[in-house]
């Protein structure tokens, strides 16, 4: 389990404090194919089986996350979590509701997303830098700090596509960590990599909350988002069951 160092326990927001997402009664279904080949489709089709079903992933969640504010997103496989999150960075779009957002997003939905693979790693830290909203100015500025961060001076100038996928999570994070943003989505990239980068990584989301930005995060390991969470929302079967107290919200789960 990631391990948290030690620190002050984030603090919750005040009540007035702006809100930096939005989401407003979001709902998202998929279909899901039960034929692959064309001649399974057409004896399917002869047979008159159905050639897929329909799952409700998000069933109209509604949601305020204010400016300063740690959430985390619990639930069993299936609930929603990755794909709310999903939702909120624009990755995916919704069939019913909106989602607002406020500043500059960064996201870790999945390690090396967004990554070229026939770039190098020094090529994919500009590139990417620039997608999270950086000039090739501050890019510059940070260049040293990212690969100083990341631990893979060796191979900066290799194709990533050779990386493992910790050294595709030591880049991806430190680039997104850098970029400053007022907006960090997390999607169980701390469960990936040694124990030492995972420290190294929650200190820095520690930096992050100690200058008030905004994050939300998806991940299995309960004790550690208990720590480090202002507030935690379960979900169940695409909709919010519990929003509020960490403790509390872990507990819900595990009842549930």
């Amino acid at each position: 389990m990631p391990l948290l160092p030690d620190g002050p326990a984030p603090v919750a927001p005040a009540a007035d404090a702006r809100p930096m997402i939005r989401i407003e009664q979001v709902s998202k279904r998929f279909s899901l194919r039960h034929t692959r080949a064309l001649k399974e489709m057409v004896f399917a089709a002869l047979q008159r089986k159905k050639l897929s079903d329909s799952f409700l992933a998000l069933d109209g969640v509604d949601l305020t996350i204010r400016a300063g504010e740690t959430v985390g997103l619990i639930g069993f496989n299936g609930s929603g979590k990755s794909t709310l999150l999903k939702t909120v960075s624009g990755v995916l779009f919704p069939d019913r509701g909106r989602v607002l957002l406020r500043g500059r997003v960064a996201g870790l939905i999945e390690v090396g997303a967004g990554f070229h693979p026939d770039l190098s790693g020094r090529e994919n830290v500009y590139l990417n830098g620039a997608i999270l909203g950086m000039t090739h100015e501050q890019i510059d500025e940070r260049f040293r700090e990212i690969v100083d961060f990341s631990e893979i001076e060796e191979f900066i100038d290799t194709d990533v596509k050779y990386y493992s996928s910790g050294m595709f999570l030591r880049l991806a994070f430190a680039v997104a960590v850098h970029t400053e943003p007022d907006i960090f989505l997390v999607d169980e990239i701390l469960s990936v990599g040694d124990e030492p980068f995972q420290k190294k990584c929650l200190a820095r989301i520690r930096e992050l909350q100690a200058k008030g930005r905004t994050m939300v995060v998806v991940s299995h390991e309960l004790e550690m988002l208990q720590k480090l969470c202002t507030r935690i929302v379960v979900l169940r079967k695409g909709t919010v069951i519990f929003d509020g107290d960490p403790v509390e919200a872990v507990a819900t789960l595990r009842a549930s």
